[in-house]
């Protein structure tokens, strides 16, 4: 949109409003859609949530969600979440994760994304400075609906795209906040413990060193995949590994990718009771509670402890098997010669993929120019629906994109990989 269009769109709404970027990745689902409707093959890897006809969520919170509704828990929940529920979930982060908060430090909201946005709202004021890592997932529109300046550090290959403290450190004395993520979305890789904790103790030096009346520098951590790790892979976050910063990190959580309930909407956030209140008071006035049936049937599932374990473990080794098919695949062809790469998956639904075509051209002389017209080939001739890393904020040139294996049939995999290897046969 260009300067004039904003102006004309301002005379109706908000400036906010008439700057706001949509979603790439919604733009990318409309072609999607329109070469299915024509009926084309489409492979589609750009959706991060699950197909409940292949990931169904758990039968036992499935019963659950009946029930709560055949005894008639559809009245308004309390604001912060049922007590059962915050109670559970506290018992359950305890008992797994190691970190002891009370029930009146969590906050329960329809999803992820309302609490995330509280956050924002809780903590940042206008003109604040927001410092995130790209390719990260919607900061940079979090920051501005919250009129925030946002700092994106564009992280590198040999570092699995997760920021280090020396990156961030240039930053860190101006930024109001520190949003982090791991296992990460769009990449599925992790922080290390010593990453993370370098990242903290840079954190905690610039709390130290600012006075009493400056805003203290918070780190937003979400963790929504923290519960899919696979193979040795552990889960690190920042008051396990430096307890100091306690009334500085605001967690993010949920059920909805560890038990692929996106649609159930229940999530979570922890952290400093003060924050958590005033976060609660705003999505209050929002309204963006999750369904009280929904909290019912989570805190009861949640307490059965066994089988919570026995249905993690089978969607982990589900998802992990089709991210390693994916990656074995793509190693097989970067082998052959082919100019692609993957990293191994570490967590989430996510694998990194890397597709270097810019440069080459198919034997009619059409070229491929940028990491757009990559992304057009690879729909158009291999019917492969991927999302371009620069949908995450990453530079447009960048040839890494993100695959996700939540609708994923393990079956198609070799078919797949195979119509990847003819289309990229056809370049030169």
């Amino acid at each position: 949109m260009n300067k004039e269009q904003v102006k004309l769109s301002h005379n109706r709404v908000s400036l906010m409003a008439s700057e706001l970027q949509g979603s790439e990745i919604i733009k990318l689902a409309g072609d999607i859609n329109e070469k299915i409707k024509s009926g084309q093959k489409i492979y589609n890897f750009t959706i991060g949530d699950f197909n409940p006809a292949i990931f169904p969520i758990p039968d036992l919170l499935k019963e659950e969600i009946i029930n709560a509704y055949s005894h008639n828990e559809t009245n308004y929940p309390a604001a912060n979440g049922i007590v059962s529920l915050r109670n559970a979930v506290a018992e359950y982060i305890k008992n797994i994760q190691g970190l002891s908060y009370s029930s009146e430090e969590y906050l329960v909201a329809g999803g992820a994304r309302p609490l995330i946005y509280a956050a924002y709202q809780a903590l940042i004021d206008p003109k604040d400075k927001v410092l995130f890592p790209v390719p990260s997932w919607n900061n940079n529109h979090y920051s501005h609906l919250s009129h925030a300046e946002a700092i994106m550090v564009e992280t590198k290959a040999e570092n699995n795209f997760m920021p280090t403290a020396e990156e961030l450190k240039p930053y860190i004395s101006d930024a109001s906040m520190l949003a982090l993520c791991s296992p990460l979305n769009p990449t599925g890789t992790v922080f290390s413990e010593k990453n993370l904790h370098e990242i903290c103790v840079l954190v905690l030096e610039e709390n130290l060193r600012r006075s009493p009346d400056q805003k203290p520098l918070y780190i937003l951590y979400d963790q929504i995949y923290w519960m899919l790790t696979y193979g040795d892979t552990k889960h690190f976050d920042p008051v396990t590994l430096l307890p100091e910063l306690r009334p500085y990190v605001i967690y993010i959580d949920g059920i909805s990718k560890a038990f692929a309930a996106t649609g159930v909407r229940v999530g979570w956030a922890f952290g400093p009771e003060d924050i958590i209140s005033k976060m609660r008071s705003i999505l209050g006035h929002v309204g963006a509670w999750s369904p009280k049936a929904e909290q019912v049937a989570t805190a009861n599932y949640l307490e059965n402890q066994e089988q919570v374990n026995i249905d993690l473990s089978k969607l982990k080794d589900r998802l992990h098997k089709r991210l390693n098919l994916l990656h074995d695949g793509f190693q097989k062809l970067k082998t052959e010669g082919f100019p692609v790469d993957s990293i191994d998956p570490a967590g989430a639904i996510y694998m990194t993929v890397k597709f270097d075509l810019v440069g080459m051209s198919d034997k009619s002389g059409n070229s491929i120019n940028t990491a757009q017209e990559t992304t057009r080939f690879l729909l158009d001739d291999a019917g492969i629906a991927i999302v371009p890393f620069y949908a995450f904020g990453a530079s447009r040139n960048s040839p890494w994109y993100r695959i996700s294996v939540g609708t994923v049939v393990s079956e198609e995999i070799p078919v797949i990989l195979e119509t990847i290897k003819k289309s990229l046969s056809k370049l030169i």
